[in-house]
C-alpha cells in the first residue's frame, strides 16, 4: 500500500473533507432518540465564535492570495466543524442503548495475554513514565494544532488535505461503528494508585450511563468529551499524525515520537481495551489510503484526460516533437497547412 506523497506543491482538493463534514451534519439530524438531545444555548457561543473567526480567516487568506495561510485556515475550520459534529452524533448513538460488549473486549484482551490490573500496578511504580504517558495522551489537540500548522508553513499542502480528510474518515468511522460495539470502556479507579491519572472513560461513566437510561438529553458542547471505546480514535489519530509528521520536515522524528508514545498511552489514559486500539490503528491505515485516493481524484482524472487526448498540431511546426517518428509528425503538420489553404477562400482561419 503506497502512501507516498511528492514533492511540495498546490494539489489535491478539500471537497471530500466538506463532504463528509456535511454527512456528519446530516447523519446527527436523523440519528435521534425518541427524545431528541438538545444544546445548551451558552454552551454554543464559544464554538460558534471560533468558527466564525476560522472562516473569516480563510476568506481573507483566499482573497489576499496567501495560499499557505488559507490551507491551515481552511484544515482548522473543516477539524472544528467535525469535532462538534462528531460528539453530538456519538452522544446521540450512544442515546440509542444496546447491549454493552464490554465483557467480550475484556475477553479478546485475555485471549491477547493481557493482565490489566497487573499492567497498571507495574506503571504506577514508574512516576515519570506515568507523567509522560499521561501528558502524551491529552496532547492530541496541540499535536493537531501542530501539525496543520507545520504543513500549511511549509506548503505541504496535498499532505495537509489527506491528513485532514483521513482524520474526519476515521473520525466519523468510529462514531458510526461505536453504535454497533457500544461499551463502557475498560475502567478502572484511580483512587486505587499513587500515579495513574484518571481515565477518560472513568471520568465520562456517568455521562454514558445518563445518556443510555434517557436522564441526560440536553448537552453543553463546552463539556462535551469523546466517549467511543471501540475502535479507538485517539490511537487512529495519533497514527494519522505519525504518517504527517513524516512530511514536517524537522518535526518528523520528535513529533513521530510522540504520537507514538501517545498510542501506547492510550489503554490506560483512556480507559481502553488494547483491541480498540488495534481496531484505531487498522482504522487509520484504512483512513489514510481512502483520504489519498478522495484527495487527489481531480488530478488523477485529469492526468488520464491528457493521456487519451489525442496530439493538438499548431499551424508552422511539427506539432508532435517525436525521434520516434519525426516522418508522421512532420506529415501531419503539411497535411494541416493544405487543409488550411484549401478552405482559406472561405475565411476559416482568418
Amino acid at each position: 500500500m503506497s502512501l507516498k506523497i511528492r514533492a511540495p506543491g498546490r494539489a489535491g482538493t478539500d471537497a471530500p473533507s466538506w463532504l463528509i463534514v456535511l454527512a456528519m451534519a446530516g447523519s446527527t439530524l436523523l440519528v435521534q432518540p425518541q427524545e431528541p438531545l438538545t444544546l445548551l444555548p451558552a454552551g454554543v457561543v464559544l464554538p460558534g465564535a471560533g468558527v466564525a473567526v476560522l472562516t473569516l480567516l480563510m476568506l481573507f487568506a483566499c482573497r489576499a492570495g496567501m495560499p499557505r495561510l488559507q490551507a491551515s485556515a481552511t484544515a482548522f475550520l473543516q477539524m472544528t466543524v467535525f469535532t462538534l459534529l462528531a460528539l453530538v452524533l456519538s452522544y446521540a448513538i450512544a442515546a440509542q442503548g444496546g447491549a454493552l460488549w464490554d465483557d467480550r473486549l475484556a475477553a479478546w484482551d485475555r485471549s491477547l495475554g493481557l493482565d490489566w490490573p497487573a499492567l497498571r500496578a507495574g506503571l504506577d511504580r514508574m512516576p515519570l513514565l506515568t507523567w509522560a504517558t499521561g501528558l502524551a495522551y491529552h496532547s492530541l489537540i496541540p499535536q493537531m494544532i501542530l501539525v496543520i500548522v507545520a504543513l500549511g508553513a511549509l506548503g505541504r499542502f496535498e499532505a495537509l488535505r489527506v491528513t485532514t480528510c483521513a482524520a474526519i474518515i476515521a473520525g466519523f468511522a468510529t462514531v458510526l461503528l461505536s453504535g454497533l460495539f457500544p461499551a463502557m470502556g475498560n475502567l478502572f479507579d484511580p483512587a486505587g494508585y499513587r500515579n495513574l491519572w484518571p481515565p477518560i472513560a472513568w471520568l465520562h461513566a456517568d455521562t454514558i450511563a445518563g445518556l443510555r437510561d434517557g436522564s441526560l438529553r440536553v448537552l453543553d458542547l463546552r463539556e462535551m468529551m469523546g466517549i467511543v471505546t471501540f475502535p479507538s480514535y485517539h490511537a487512529a489519530l495519533a497514527a494519522i499524525f505519525i504518517w504527517a509528521f513524516r512530511h514536517a520536515g524537522a518535526l518528523r522524528l520528535l513529533g513521530g515520537g510522540w504520537a507514538l508514545l501517545t498510542i501506547l498511552a492510550t489503554p490506560i489514559g483512556g480507559g481502553h481495551y488494547m483491541v480498540d486500539v488495534l481496531a484505531g490503528l487498522l482504522l487509520a491505515l484504512v483512513s489514510l489510503r481512502l483520504a489519498q485516493r478522495l484527495v487527489l481524484l481531480p488530478s488523477a482524472l485529469r492526468g488520464s484526460s491528457r493521456r487519451f487526448a489525442p496530439p493538438v498540431l499548431q499551424p508552422g511546426s511539427c506539432g508532435i516533437r517525436s525521434q520516434a517518428a519525426p516522418a508522421a509528425a512532420c506529415q501531419g503538420d503539411r497535411a494541416f497547412r493544405l487543409t488550411r489553404d484549401k478552405f482559406d477562400k472561405f475565411g476559416v482561419f482568418r
